[in-house]
């Protein structure tokens, strides 16, 4: 093993994809996916542009639905990398390819369900979906960047992925979460789709062995 020193373009070592459901100010819907959070007991931080549709919602709101998006639904998820909900769009995203959706459900082709403690819909097609109400924002790390701590309320998991006679525990065997790996989609332990983020980042393209799995797993998914 040789190590050496670089500085890498981003840090997403490989991190869960969510779909964060929230409320606009005309009482429509907003949902834009992230795949900077984690999870301690009930609580969860966060990690957003300041400058995002998303974090205005959140400021205003103080509550949302983190669906958490399971591998299947790696096409939806990718139909809304590059689309906000904003129409005043800041410069660095239009240059990385983002346009204006008001309509992010219609585009992902997801369907909303009413929540039972918050504004803001579930995702009905993601198998976990997590109420949450806003209990802290603050600044990170640079001024556009928010951590944003979160409290879970209720959830909802789907029937499925739950242990057996328990009311408490998630199979980990039958979940199988969509993984955001350096702008990447990943599941089922492989790359599973090509990525408009990775594309709109300028990342480097994936060495031919991974795109030969990909293509071995669309076949064998047919």
């Amino acid at each position: 093993m040789s190590h050496r020193v670089i500085e890498p373009k981003v840090f997403y070592v490989g991190t869960p994809v969510v779909l964060i459901s929230t409320r606009n100010e005309d009482g429509t819907a907003n949902l834009a996916p992230m795949s900077s959070a984690w999870w301690l007991g009930s609580a969860c931080m966060l990690g957003l542009s300041g400058h995002s549709h998303t974090a205005s919602n959140l400021r205003r709101e103080r509550e949302a639905v983190l669906n958490l998006a399971h591998a299947d639904l790696v096409d939806a998820v990718d139909r809304i990398a590059l689309l906000t909900g904003s129409r005043d769009i800041p410069p660095a995203k239009r240059a990385r390819g983002y346009t204006f959706e008001p309509d992010k459900f219609g585009a992902a082709g997801l369907s909303p369900l009413p929540a039972e403690l918050v504004g803001a819909p579930r995702v009905a097609e993601c198998q976990i979906q997590l109420e949450v109400e806003i209990t802290d924002m603050r600044p990170f790390a640079a001024s556009h960047l928010l951590a944003i701590e979160a409290r879970v309320v209720r959830s909802h998991v789907d029937e499925h992925i739950i242990v057996e006679g328990s009311d408490h525990h998630i199979d980990p065997e039958r979940w199988d979460p969509l993984i955001m790996k350096f702008c990447e989609f990943y599941g089922r332990g492989q790359n599973l789709a090509p990525s408009r983020l990775a594309a709109g980042w300028q990342m480097p393209p994936l060495r031919p062995a991974a795109a030969s799995a990909r293509r071995a797993s669309g076949r064998a998914a047919c």
